[in-house]
């Protein structure tokens, strides 16, 4: 795999990648909070039908899920807010940055990992390369930073080792 970023990466596993997907559930929640209200005002403002509204704010609640995970993962960043945070980002199978086409296409590859009873999501956890269904069959890869260029290593200092004799009272 050519290494087109910096650091130290490792494949990202089932609970990182949980953890960012519950971040940014957060921060998707915080968006839809946010237009929800915005509808609601507006809709008594004009007196709509509440139907109308939550059929408005359902599919815009779809579209910014879908457009907040394929724009995030396709840009520069190659990372939604909550993968940036655990140090993950999306890749192709080479380490290259993936399209748009390519994060649409794994992004509804997800439904494909949600109609199997998740089973898609959960086969993160033992395949070789921390793939889920999803992300094989968009040629993607989700890759965690071990490892950052500018870090200073670690030193440790030398512990005594505790031995019996520690312990004795004399």
């Amino acid at each position: 795999m050519a290494n087109n970023f910096s650091g130290d990466y490792r494949f990202a596993g089932f609970w990182w990648r949980f953890l960012a997907y519950f971040i940014d559930g957060f921060f998707l929640l915080l968006i839809s909070s946010a237009i929800n209200m915005a509808y609601g005002f507006t809709g008594v403002l004009l007196h709509m039908n509440p139907e109308t509204v939550g059929g408005m704010s359902f599919l815009t609640g779809g579209i910014s899920g879908w457009l907040y995970y394929t724009i995030m993962e396709s840009s520069r960043c190659r990372a939604t807010p909550g993968k940036m945070i655990c140090g993950m980002i999306v890749v192709d199978m080479e380490g290259n940055r993936i399209s748009f086409g390519r994060a649409n296409g794994r992004y509804f590859a997800k439904i494909l990992s949600i109609l199997i009873l998740f089973f898609g999501y959960f086969m993160i956890g033992w395949t070789a390369k921390k793939q889920g269904l999803h992300d094989m069959i968009a040629g993607t890869l989700v890759l965690r930073r071990t490892k950052y260029v500018d870090e200073k290593p670690v030193v440790v200092p030398d512990v005594k080792k505790i031995s019996e004799s520690d312990f004795q009272i004399s």
